[in-house]
């Protein structure tokens, strides 16, 4: 049995919500155990024999019947969160900023969002990782920011999701 991370996109943030409670049931009548939810932020761990590709699509599978929404999840062993998020490659507490990542599948997606570093402005930080994009900019400004302004395209929706450095030091302890 592996431990995995299932990063739900697009959960509780304006538009698709649910109660964590509902979808641990869900993950666990699918065959997952020791299902268990972080926050209301769309974070969940388990247990599966089965591979991050097959978890993937039978959560994605199990979240789109219960809830009848177009579920995407990115799936990952917990050992490489915590790889991820300790590598996060600038100072995680500059006070006035918040610290990203933002978990990429595809690695089409993640060379055109890590080429945007370019157009980054003087306040914005980011740095391309293994399949991940990190970044750091001003509180209240992260939908205005470089990274923050693709990140609603209907096209990336299936390879991306983000998550806050702090909720994913949750994740990982």
């Amino acid at each position: 049995m592996t431990r995995y991370a299932a990063f739900l996109r697009g959960v509780n943030i304006g538009g698709v919500n649910m109660k964590m409670a509902d979808v641990t049931a869900a993950l666990t009548d699918a065959g997952f155990t020791d299902v268990t939810t972080i926050l209301a932020s769309g974070d969940v761990l388990l247990d599966s024999g089965a591979t991050a590709t097959k978890v993937r699509a039978k959560a994605e599978a199990a979240l789109r019947d219960t809830f009848g929404y177009d579920a995407w999840v990115l799936v990952y062993d917990l050992r490489t969160v915590s790889a991820v998020a300790e590598a996060y490659p600038f100072d995680p507490e500059v006070d006035g900023y918040q610290s990203w990542m933002t978990f990429i599948s595809d690695p089409t997606v993640l060379d055109e969002l890590a080429a945007l570093a370019d157009d980054a402005g003087p306040d914005e930080k980011i740095a391309r990782g293994e399949g991940v994009l990190y970044w750091q900019v001003p509180k209240n400004s992260t939908l205005d920011s470089t990274i923050g302004k693709t990140m609603g395209k209907k096209r990336d929706k299936s390879s991306t999701t983000t998550r806050n450095l702090r909720t994913l030091a949750k994740v990982v302890k």
